[in-house]
């Protein structure tokens, strides 16, 4: 059955961005050129162009489907919680684990700061990820689980360590590095408790 020109456009699309999402966590952005991802998804340059403009475009599909999955990740994490503490500390520990994957940190913390720039990457992130750390920061100040505070440095001082800690943990050879900045992150968090 012949598909629409709309299924066609979507696995177009879907092709580019799965090919791009492989060959660029395999070797990063500067690494892969145009002509591999049309190759690899099995479309022509123009398609591309088409429907991304640019390889630069393109990463950024890429980027937000990574960040998208990350997402998913933890928050299936936090849901998985009876209380707002252990769904934040749940939700933490999981991005720590998704994002120091392969894809996550070669593409999402590694070439996106590079390849857009540090404001568009933190505009990117906070869209992604930064407005569930301050809901959940938010209902914990009002619980009262956290004393009261502003939230808005809560949540890019509490980002801002976990994206650091996700990078080391990536790059150390260290087998152990997760579990100890899984600990290290349960103290900190413990830190911000009310007494």
């Amino acid at each position: 059955m012949p598909r629409t020109k709309a299924q066609q456009r979507e696995a177009t699309m879907r092709a580019l961005v799965d090919e791009g999402t492989r060959l660029f966590a395999e070797r990063g952005y500067a690494a892969v050129g145009l002509a591999e991802i049309v190759r690899s998804a099995g479309v022509t340059k123009g398609a591309l162009y088409h429907h991304f403009g640019s390889k630069e475009e393109l990463f950024r599909a890429v980027l937000r489907r990574v960040q998208s999955d990350v997402a998913d990740q933890v928050a299936a994490a936090a849901d998985a919680e009876p209380d707002t503490w252990t769904q934040l500390t749940a939700g933490c520990r999981a991005f720590l684990t998704a994002s120091s994957g392969r894809s996550a940190r070669r593409i999402m913390l590694i070439d996106a700061p590079a390849v857009l720039g540090w404001n568009e990457w933190r505009a990117m992130d906070e869209a992604a990820s930064a407005r569930h750390l301050e809901e959940a920061l938010a209902a914990l100040v009002e619980d009262g689980s956290i004393p009261d505070q502003p939230v808005a440095p809560l949540v890019r001082l509490l980002s801002g360590a976990m994206n650091e800690a996700a990078l080391w943990i990536a790059q150390s050879d260290d087998p152990g590095a997760l579990d100890a900045t899984d600990r290290a992150l349960t103290r900190l968090l413990h830190a911000l408790r009310a007494d």
